[in-house]
């Protein structure tokens, strides 16, 4: 598929890498020409320099033969007058907006495609914000991602000294009844990512990736040494649009939320609009107010300034006086990788949030959902079976899956099945596979729409 990406940001960056890697012919268009050198000199696609508001810039990225224009600068007028602006030749275009302010929504989700020429909304701020309440309502997890409207869950875990699981064989620990219902997919250790057997032992320090459905989440950390905490009260460094977000959703679950904004005007913007939140302006660097606002008696802390260093520096601050949870947002993809490194719990990251939804759309047809994960080029992608499927009817163990592929659970009828091999998928069920990179699009041939 040929497809235009506007904006050579952090977030266009990684959708046009990801794409590109899947073998898609993109052109990503920008204004900055030294974005678009570093773009140029690090990715396999190509690079047009000038406004993807203007129609003559995006015929020349080619938008007459385009299946999908993805608009996911900063601006988000200008991603909606990109979409405006966008007409395929074929007919067939999908038009993709990146857009954060509330203000633009109507029913939810969508806006008007007649006004705006828009067919897909997505609000990577708002996916983070969900991401990290989840987050939140795992304490221990790293990475989260949920699949059947919340029935299945991927969680990412590091295994603690305590843990139940370690020194023991995946076989070994399968064979306890409190542990059926679980599926490590995926095993990282030293710098590499496992796909597992029951041959392999745990070790103190591996992080999992574990399927679960959400009834058995608790017993998922049990297992690898982490108590299970009640949120009643957190704090969130930054104004942020995702801090906003987010304090809207604890308030919605019931959990008191106290914010630190070190601009102003934001702070008493943000004070009209939480009722319900404390509101306070200050820095989130200054360990004397982070302590005498009572950071250590917090269930967690979250840090969502818009300046990852600031993130990271309140972050260690936090932890370091006692936050039973912290959870850091991370613009700058080089950080994410590094943050269990240097004592952070969890990072969040807005351009995986991005990356997902798109990803969603370029595989549309059988597949209903895509996360990736921080710190891991691996998937996680929800199929729905149909009769065309070669998979359908079939046994796992009879299914010829591609290496470093595994069939993580099954949704039939609202009812979750950590598979075994003599497990067989039906047409309609849900196919939530686990996957390395470069065999998800092989994957993807069992499980045509």
């Amino acid at each position: 598929m040929h497809i235009v990406v506007v904006g050579a940001g952090e977030v266009g960056y990684h959708v046009a890498e990801r794409l590109a890697n899947e073998r898609h012919e993109v052109v990503v268009v920008d204004v900055a020409a030294d974005r678009l050198d570093y773009v140029a000199n690090h990715l396999d696609v190509g690079v047009v320099e000038g406004s993807g508001t203007s129609p003559a810039t995006l015929a020349r990225a080619g938008i007459d033969r385009a299946g999908l224009l993805i608009a996911v600068t900063n601006i988000d007028e200008i991603n909606l007058v990109s979409c405006l602006s966008a007409r395929g030749g074929n007919g067939a275009l999908v038009k993709v907006a990146r857009v954060a302010n509330p203000d633009f929504y109507t029913q939810g989700q969508h806006l008007h495609a007649e006004g705006f020429g828009v067919d897909v909304l997505i609000n990577p701020e708002r996916e983070l914000a969900l991401e990290t309440l989840r987050l939140l309502q795992t304490t221990a997890a790293t990475d989260i991602a949920v699949f059947a409207d919340g029935a299945v869950q991927v969680l990412g875990l590091d295994v603690a000294p305590q843990a139940p699981i370690a020194g023991r064989t995946l076989a070994e620990v399968g064979a306890e009844s409190a542990a059926q219902n679980l599926l490590t997919v995926s095993v990282q250790r030293d710098g590499r990512t496992l796909i597992p057997t029951g041959a392999t032992r745990i070790e103190i320090g591996d992080h999992l990736y574990v399927v679960a459905p959400a009834a058995d989440v608790t017993r998922a950390l049990e297992l690898t040494g982490h108590p299970v905490v009640a949120l009643k009260r957190v704090m969130i460094a930054g104004g942020s649009v995702e801090a906003y977000y987010l304090a809207q959703l604890l308030r919605q679950h019931g959990v008191q939320a106290t914010l630190l904004v070190a601009d102003r005007a934001r702070a008493q913007e943000l004070a009209e609009k939480l009722d319900k939140a404390l509101i306070l302006h200050g820095d989130a660097t200054d360990v004397e107010l982070l302590e005498l606002e009572g950071v250590g008696g917090m269930d967690a802390f979250l840090a969502l300034t818009d300046e990852d260093d600031t993130n990271i520096l309140s972050s260690l601050v936090a932890k370091h006086s006692g936050a039973q949870q912290v959870i850091t947002l991370l613009n700058k993809s080089e950080y994410v990788p590094l943050a269990r490194r240097i004592g952070l719990d969890a990072a969040v990251s807005p351009r995986l949030s991005a990356v997902n939804a798109i990803l969603r759309l370029v595989r549309r047809g059988s597949v209903t959902r895509v996360a990736s994960f921080k710190g891991s080029d691996a998937e996680a992608v929800a199929f729905v079976v149909t009769a065309e499927s070669p998979a359908q009817g079939r046994a796992l163990a009879q299914v010829e899956f591609p290496d470093g592929v595994i069939v993580a659970a099954i949704v039939r009828a609202g009812r979750v099945t950590v598979p075994r091999g003599n497990d067989v998928l039906d047409i309609g069920d849900t196919a939530i596979v686990f996957s390395l990179p470069g065999a998800i699009a092989r994957a993807a041939t069992l499980f045509p729409s």
